[in-house]
């Protein structure tokens, strides 16, 4: 009898615990939609504020670090990593074909800074991700 007992608790410990790292999986993607959407939020705001630069990029990097780590699998990494190079070499070449925008420049140029920082953290965490993964194999 006691051993039906503990094979039943042992069972039931054992679907608790597979149904407590699924929600805590869930939860995390859920936080880290979430956090990529407040971070583009912030990069286009913050294009229309002055004086808060510092504070700015503050707010986007540690967002983009939380996107990095919560919203990033090992299976997209590649995909994220080759987009973001191209947004980098894309954005960093066409500032010269903004700035023919006029006064539209300016603000087309902060929020495409502001953007490129936020996603720039993300690819640091899901990089050195990346590289544990490498080694480990």
């Amino acid at each position: 009898m006691k051993r039906k007992r503990f094979k039943y608790f042992n069972l039931l410990y054992k679907i608790s615990i597979k149904e407590c790292e699924r929600r805590v999986k869930m939860n995390s993607k859920f936080v880290g939609k979430w956090a990529f959407v407040v971070g583009l939020v912030i990069a286009v705001i913050a294009s229309f504020l002055t004086g808060y630069e510092t504070t700015v990029a503050l707010v986007l990097f540690v967002l983009g670090l939380v996107v990095g780590f919560l919203n990033i699998s090992e299976k997209e990494s590649h995909h994220f990593l080759i987009a973001l190079i191209a947004l980098l070499t894309g954005g960093v070449a066409s500032l010269n074909a903004i700035s023919m925008f006029g006064i539209v420049s300016t603000y087309l140029t902060a929020v495409l800074g502001s953007f490129i920082a936020f996603v720039s953290a993300a690819a640091l965490v899901v990089a050195i991700k990346a590289i544990f993964e490498t080694s480990k194999k």
